[in-house]
């Protein structure tokens, strides 16, 4: 396989550093080519900005038609350019961060902010004119796995934990991003309490990665439901024999 390593950490001697060094290693033992976008080492810029498109800036700037056009056209930015083809390269993604207060760290949401632009991430269409989003699009066929650290511990991450369950602070990234520009997602990775981490939770944490990586082309995904499969009505609300009486994020994956 392909595989894209996209990280987001500003130490590369931290918990996830070693992690994203011990994974790539992995990868390429067992014969995968990767790819590794080191968001803090490259110095990546996370703010969307009119240059990004060759904008005229005496004229108001309209982010969704003007990155439309540039991509079209092939304008976009050199930095963001390189970062899709990256990703149209890669038959996988790995998505790696610190989980800070509860979503990524801020250049990694721009990674996303730019790179993701309408034509690429959004706004694709199909032959029929429907829009393919929530399982279809540009980037149907990819798989993504994200792979996280907290400092809280595992228990407080679950359906009733004080933070809330893991699904659901990973629902913006997994379902809102990944699954919404057709990407495949596959289950995440957590090491909790990362702060505390010993020497022997350390190889454990290693040794859970790599199993996660061994089995990155047959592990099953999240059976998120697709947009347009039939599950939703006209307004993109669950049909009301689905899951019903219930408002929970997990209604949006198949039992």
């Amino acid at each position: 396989m392909k595989v894209l390593w996209l990280f987001a950490h500003p130490e590369p001697r931290s918990l996830n550093g070693s992690l994203k060094d011990e994974g790539v290693r992995a990868l390429k033992a067992d014969g995968h080519e990767v790819r590794v976008s080191d968001l803090y080492a490259m110095k990546w810029n996370p703010v969307v900005d009119a240059d990004d498109y060759g904008h005229d800036r005496t004229e108001r700037l309209d982010v969704a038609r003007s990155s439309h056009e540039a991509y079209e056209t092939g304008r976009l930015a050199p930095d963001i350019a390189a970062e899709q083809e990256k990703l149209l390269w890669a038959d996988a993604m790995i998505v790696q961060f610190p989980l800070w207060w509860y979503g990524m760290p801020a250049i990694l949401k721009g990674w996303f902010d730019r790179v993701f632009v309408k034509g690429f991430g959004y706004g694709v269409q199909g032959e029929d004119g429907r829009t393919l989003r929530y399982g279809e699009g540009r980037l149907a066929g990819k798989r993504a796995m994200v792979v996280l650290t907290a400092g809280a511990f595992e228990p407080s991450l679950g359906p009733r934990g004080i933070n809330g369950s893991l699904e659901s602070v990973l629902f913006p990234l997994q379902h809102g991003t990944l699954w919404y520009s057709g990407m495949s997602v596959l289950p995440p990775l957590l090491v909790p309490a990362a702060n505390r981490v010993s020497d022997d939770q350390y190889a454990t944490a290693a040794d859970r990665l790599r199993d996660r990586l061994r089995t990155l082309a047959t592990t099953p995904p999240l059976p998120y439901r697709t947009q347009n499969g039939g599950d939703y009505d006209e307004d993109l609300v669950l049909r009301p024999g689905l899951a019903p009486d219930r408002t929970d994020l997990t209604i949006h994956q198949h039992p």
